[in-house]
């Protein structure tokens, strides 16, 4: 049985993972919890109330954006405002990062690249969403304005990541580099409790994600890998199963607790990748790797990346390190026609 213990109550034993914050982190982190309190209210009663579908505005991507897209987005950005430690805010929402400049931030040390809102596009068929964050400690110096280069820094270079998840329960899940734990949110308190502790991403499983509907645009290599989950073996208890849920935090959280793998290839109308790497690829990556799996983007490790705009997007295969070296190795047959 888990012992009962807050998720405030377990960043605060944590604190002294990092004796340099003077808990500036630990703030930041229940700053979060918060945000993500409240915008699980609101999911949870979407259906009620009159927050469902779209905003009739796009983001800088170009998709549309949901009421509860801009609902997620301003409760994350005025959390930071209020706590004082967030310097920079980058969202998904937002074309151009936003730089705190009131009193209560004007010593901030850290940069937050977020996406509010994963999975939009699951809001109005009650299906599981969530929130992705990523957190940086600025390079530039404290009482001066904070530049781009604070947030565009390398996935190595972050202090922690996260997500929170809004499906049957309310789930948050997070590192800070020393290894990943997981709280479910208890209503009838209003807490997050720890329910997963030192999770660990098996090294294989049985499931596949991906969106097969552009299969023919795929790379060669991961045409060959689907192919290959395809098969019978039951030496390697193949066919795999295929589940994609349309929400990365969703196929990722599922392969965090059972094992299987999450590919976004490049495809004809993203033959950069479609997911962004500061917001949802970095912090993911950072979380996989911490439990145990792998992210790469087919030849190279992702958290090695240096990020070159806030809005930059990659190709990512995540999820159980075996599965994702076989990617790899399908990809590196090919790899000079793919370059």
């Amino acid at each position: 049985m888990i012992p009962f213990k807050t998720l405030s109550q377990f960043i605060a034993e944590k604190q002294s993972d990092f004796p340099y914050a003077k808990g500036e982190l630990s703030r930041l982190l229940r700053d979060i919890a918060l945000a993500g309190k409240l915008v699980s209210r609101e999911v949870n009663k979407a259906g009620i109330t009159d927050i469902l579908g779209d905003a009739n505005t796009d983001n800088v991507q170009g998709e549309k954006q949901k009421k509860l897209d801009l609902f997620a987005n301003e409760q994350f950005i005025q959390a930071f405002k209020r706590g004082g430690d967030v310097a920079m805010i980058v969202s998904e929402e937002n074309e151009h990062e936003i730089v705190l400049d009131n009193d209560l931030a004007m010593d901030a040390n850290y940069t937050v690249a977020m996406d509010p809102l994963d999975g939009s596009s699951n809001i109005d068929v009650n299906a599981a969403v969530g929130t992705i964050f990523s957190i940086y400690r600025r390079i530039s110096h404290i009482n001066e304005k904070p530049t781009v280069e604070d947030i565009l820094q390398p996935g190595t270079e972050q202090v922690a990541a996260g997500y929170i998840i809004y499906g049957t329960s309310t789930m948050l899940v997070y590192t800070t580099g020393k290894g990943v734990n997981g709280f479910t949110l208890d209503p009838s308190i209003g807490e997050f409790c720890l329910s997963h502790p030192n999770m660990s991403i098996p090294e294989n499983g049985q499931i596949y994600s991906v969106n097969e509907g552009n299969y023919i645009y795929f790379p060669q290599g991961v045409k060959d890998y689907i192919k290959y989950c395809q098969m019978y073996d039951p030496s390697t208890k193949r066919p795999y199963n295929s589940r994609y849920a349309g929400s990365m935090i969703a196929d990722i959280h599922r392969s965090m607790l059972k094992g299987g793998i999450f590919l976004y290839p490049s495809s004809w109308d993203h033959k950069e990748g479609k997911i962004r790497l500061m917001y949802e690829c970095n912090p993911l990556s950072f979380i996989v790797e911490q439990a145990g799996g792998k992210a790469s983007t087919g030849y190279r490790r992702v958290l090695d990346i240096q990020p070159d705009k806030i809005h930059q997007r990659i190709t990512i295969i995540i999820g159980s390190k075996n599965m994702v070296e076989k990617v790899e190795e399908f990809m590196h047959k090919y790899k000079e026609i793919n370059l």
